[in-house]
């Protein structure tokens, strides 16, 4: 269908200069690093400054409970000077234990060793390529869809392998590469979160949220799988909603303004998993379901070293919950090496040592950010400064006795927003967990709740944000199958799904919610 051009022409130009404006506007933010070292000293001279101030809000940390569960007692909170002489000398005293027991450090790092062989030795790839060829042609949308899904549990694989395959194989089945690409990355990136295989984004998640809920109780614990049930419900909805939306809103359209007219890559390496490494991804299943085996069998009995005291696997403390990270890293590291032992993409040790050493190599502006957001971290606990924020907080709120979905809703919104602008989940909620965690407990709501709610706006708008780190290269693979795709026609294509998932997504949480169905291990609804 052709456009009018007096129609048209307006409506691009205004997209376009709006999208301008707010490329330019998110490219004026400093780096995440730097963000976290400005709100360090802003941190820094609020406490210096109210560290004077008399406050009548009671500390929630100083009451008393007694029997019946009434609590009294209390002391007004009290912010703490941390740039007094002692302070400071105290900060810069543990600033090395401060960064190396960072909750998210060690789980990335220790995830990534595993994720990294599987990567390397082309395990992830050849189960992603075989995955695709074996769907049947009406099931394609979806099984794109969840490819993309299950390709969190490997980082940022989806991006570099899932995205462009997508457009391969649309093309190869005679329809619209683009639509593809806009499916796969809608399972990438707008489902971010939604999936039903644990992954490292999980404890790293809790990691946060637990350390924001001890800002008011120092005993309070968060189950790393606490969204694990809700998040695999999730996945269902996703695919459902990308799935119509390719098929009956996306594609249609595509077809009749953007015109095909690149070659696409070699859609031909999609039909040619060489048998090597049909031999190898095999191989690591059956090492894959192995390592299982092995481990119901340790965790099956009722004196298994993997359980708490309490004879539970799932409780916080029990040694499978504390092992997930290790044993994510396991579940791809031995599959990752049977692989590249039999497909010949592993000769020696030295190969699988050098494969992850150079996935290693890229996470240095990682470590540098993770430091600035350990030391803010500390800082703004130790002062008493994001208390006094949530409890301040939660008394605007209770006065504004906005319903509970509605407070649900506005968090989703503002991390939406926020996403915008700050693509990494890490460093968003680094940031926003010490103020949303803390402040809905006030309001009685858990610290679970809070953190699902976080991840369906930081999802959501992921693929509508010309400042998601690899939103430029998804418009490279589109501009392979069609030469006039520009960040416009991304955007535009992408704006359907993030709506819809932002929209269904929050309405299923309040669902799951009203209908108090567990939103993971030892999640609760109430602070």
């Amino acid at each position: 269908m052709a456009t009018h051009p007096t129609e048209a022409g307006p409506r691009k130009q205004f997209l376009q200069r709006s999208l301008d404006l707010l490329e330019a506007a998110g490219n004026k933010l400093p780096d995440p690093a730097m963000i976290f070292v400005g709100a360090l000293v802003v941190v820094w001279i609020l406490s210096a400054f109210l560290s004077g101030v008399s406050f009548s809000e009671i500390d929630p940390r100083t009451l008393v409970r007694d029997a019946s569960g009434q609590t009294s007692g209390g002391s007004p909170i009290q912010i703490k000077n941390m740039l007094s002489p002692d302070q400071l000398a105290l900060f810069l005293s543990k600033m090395v234990k401060t960064f190396t027991d960072f909750p998210p450090l060690g789980v990335v790092l220790v995830a990534l060793l595993g994720v990294a062989v599987a990567e390397n030795t082309g395990f992830i790839n050849a189960g992603i390529k075989y995955l695709l060829q074996i769907t049947p042609a009406r099931l394609l949308t979806p099984a794109l869809v969840l490819v993309g899904i299950v390709s969190h549990s490997a980082g940022d694989t989806g991006y570099v392998l899932v995205v462009p395959l997508g457009g391969m194989i649309f093309a190869a089945a005679g329809r619209h590469p683009v639509a593809g690409i806009c499916a796969a990355f809608a399972g990438v990136a707008g489902g971010f979160s939604a999936s039903f295989l644990p992954s490292s984004l999980d404890p790293l998640l809790q990691g946060f949220t637990q350390s924001a809920a001890q800002l008011l109780g120092p005993g309070r614990t968060v189950n790393p799988l606490c969204n694990w049930y809700f998040m695999s419900a999730s996945t269902v909805l996703i695919l459902l909603a990308a799935w119509f939306l390719t098929d009956r809103l996306v594609e249609p359209r595509l077809k009749g303004s953007l015109p095909v007219d690149g070659s696409g890559g070699d859609a031909a390496d999609l039909k040619n998993l060489t048998v090597a490494e049909r031999n190898g991804f095999w191989a690591g299943t059956l090492s894959f379901v192995i390592l299982g085996v092995l481990l119901a069998l340790a965790a099956a009995p009722a004196g298994s070293s993997l359980r708490a005291k309490d004879g539970t696997l799932t409780s916080h403390g029990a040694p499978l919950m504390d092992s997930l990270v290790p044993l994510i890293a396991l579940f791809f590291l031995v599959p990752g090496i049977v692989h590249g032992w039999v497909a010949g993409t592993v000769r020696s040790h030295r190969d699988v040592v050098q494969g992850v050493a150079k996935s290693m190599g890229t996470m240095g502006h990682y470590l540098v950010m993770a430091f600035c957001a350990a030391q803010f971290t500390y800082v703004f606990r130790e002062s008493n400064v994001g208390a006094l924020i949530a409890i301040k907080g939660a008394a605007f709120l209770k006065e504004m006795q906005m319903p509970g979905g509605a407070t649900i809703g506005g968090i989703v919104l503002i991390t939406a927003m926020v996403n915008m602008l700050i693509g990494s989940a890490s460093a968003k909620w680094a940031l926003l967990a010490p103020v949303f965690v803390p402040m809905l407990m006030q309001l009685g709501y858990s610290p679970e709740l809070t953190q699902a709610a976080f991840r369906i706006g930081d999802s959501s708008t992921n693929i509508i944000t010309p400042l998601l780190p690899y939103f430029p290269l998804i418009v490279t693979y589109c501009q392979r199958h069609s030469k006039a795709t520009g960040v416009g026609t991304l955007i535009s294509s992408m704006l359907p799904y993030s709506i819809t998932f932002l929209v269904t997504w929050t309405l299923l949480l309040l669902l799951w919610w009203g209908m108090k169905l567990p939103l993971g291990l030892q999640a609760t609804y109430a602070a």
